[in-house]
C-alpha cells in the first residue's frame, strides 16, 4: 500500500495524453473527442482522479461508477433519462452517481477535475 501524499496540479495538463474519440454509437451531435491525465489511482484500482478534456459534442452516458467533477473550463449540459437538463460552468462541482443515464453535452472545449470511485 502506498501511503505517500500525491499532489494534483492546480493547472492540470493533458499534453501528451492520447486524444480518444467518443464511441460512434454513443454520439448524438458533433464529433467529440476526449483526453485525460490520471494523476492518481489507488492500489485496488477502484479510485482514480485527474484531469479530463473534451471537445464539443453531445453523447449518451451510463455511469457504472460514482464520479465527482469540478469544471475548470467551458460548460456542460447534463440531461437525465427523464429529460431534465442541468447546466454547469467554470467553478461548478457535481457528482454523477452510479446508475445515472442520459446525455453529456460539452458546449465548447471542457476541462474538468474528476474523481471516480468504482465498487469492487
Amino acid at each position: 500500500m502506498d501511503d505517500v501524499v500525491t499532489p494534483v496540479p492546480v493547472l492540470p495538463d493533458t499534453r501528451g495524453a492520447p486524444v480518444l474519440p467518443i464511441a460512434a454509437a454513443r454520439i448524438l451531435e458533433g464529433t467529440p473527442t476526449q483526453s485525460f491525465n490520471t494523476q492518481f489511482s489507488n492500489y485496488q484500482g477502484n479510485f482514480h482522479c485527474g484531469v479530463w478534456v473534451s471537445e464539443p459534442g453531445t453523447w449518451r452516458v451510463h455511469y457504472t461508477e460514482d464520479e465527482f467533477c469540478l469544471i475548470l473550463e467551458g460548460e456542460v449540459v447534463l440531461t437525465d433519462a427523464a429529460g431534465v437538463a442541468r447546466r454547469y460552468g467554470v467553478g461548478d462541482a457535481f457528482v454523477l452517481p452510479a446508475g445515472f443515464s442520459g446525455s453529456w453535452q460539452s458546449v465548447g472545449k471542457v476541462r474538468k477535475y474528476y474523481a471516480i470511485y468504482e465498487d469492487p
